[in-house]
């Protein structure tokens, strides 16, 4: 009996960053939650502000808005009530899980957040569930945009914009 090639691919070690906002479908979590799970990694859950740009181009550095006059608070800080829906939706998995509140574009800034943590890959998710809305999204994205720039693969999660309640057709 022969023994199997010795994998050549990369192994999961670090965490996984997972591009999240407020009023986002649960299919996004649940996925990157399943993946954490199996894998034995943590999750980073990232939100990035796109009112407020990183001053030094720093993470966790200062930050100021993008329009002063529109901004009363920049240091707001992670929305509580997605960390809510997190805790509730991460419950069941069991996974270390944290927050991260990041300024600037999203795609930008979960690269810089994936690479300061050593990130495994990235979870982000799509506006819609059929695949023209999926492709359409594509085409202009944050998940385009890390496609393209990413060393790290990226998991586009295809979420069901039809209603939560709903279930597939067969």
């Amino acid at each position: 009996m022969t023994e199997p090639p010795a994998s050549s691919s990369p192994t999961l070690n670090g965490p996984i960053v997972v591009g999240v906002m407020p009023g986002q479908w649960p299919a996004v979590v649940e996925q990157a939650a399943r993946l954490a799970a199996s894998a034995g990694l943590a999750l980073v859950f990232a939100y990035a502000d796109v009112t407020v740009y990183p001053v030094d181009g720093t993470l966790g550095g200062p930050a100021a808005p993008i329009d002063p006059d529109g901004v009363d608070d920049v240091a707001a800080g992670f929305p509580e009530s997605l960390a809510d829906d997190l805790r509730r939706q991460l419950a069941p998995f069991g996974v270390p899980w944290s927050t991260v509140l990041l300024a600037g574009e999203p795609a930008h800034a979960l690269a810089r957040e994936a690479a300061n943590v050593g990130a495994s890959m990235i979870v982000v998710g799509t506006r819609g569930h059929r695949l023209s809305a999926t492709l359409k999204d594509l085409a202009g994205s944050v998940a385009r945009q890390l496609l393209r720039r990413q060393d790290r693969p990226v998991l586009v999660v295809p979420v069901d914009s039809r209603g939560a309640d709903r279930h597939d057709e067969h």
